[in-house]
């Protein structure tokens, strides 16, 4: 009984650790695009300054050239981490799966030692019924 329950903490363990990655993918790629919309709006109000909107134009202002290098590498980190959060995913859902049946499994055993016992209830009518007689 004792491995089964440890059985089914491990599972859970696995599967809340799964969970946490996912999430914490996720927050990841909700901060690269929030930093990427920043430069872009740190681009356009570079460009709108310097009047030039056109980065391969020799005079096109370094700070924006710069800030829009950073916010392409922001972007493709993210589409990276879309690719590993959905195995992150995948994987979670492996774990929820394995979880189910290590409770499923934990159930059943439970069930069957409930009917291979007797109920403790009838042990004491009957030593009082002995007791009587």
């Amino acid at each position: 009984m004792k491995s089964r329950d440890t059985l089914v903490r491990l599972k859970r363990f696995q599967a809340d650790e799964k969970a946490r990655r996912v999430a914490q993918i996720e927050l990841m790629i909700n901060e690269f695009a929030r930093m990427a919309g920043d430069l872009d709006l740190e681009i356009a109000a570079e460009e709108q300054r310097s009047g030039n909107t056109d980065p391969s134009h020799f005079a096109y202002s370094t700070y924006a050239r710069a800030a829009r290098g950073r916010r392409d590498n922001l972007r493709n980190s993210a589409s990276e981490l879309r690719g590993q959060l959905d195995e992150a995913k995948a994987r979670h859902e492996e774990a929820l799966e394995e979880l189910k049946k290590a409770e499923s499994l934990d159930g059943r055993e439970r069930a069957v030692e409930r009917l291979v016992e007797p109920p403790r209830a009838d042990l004491g009518a009957l030593a009082l019924g002995a007791a009587r007689a």
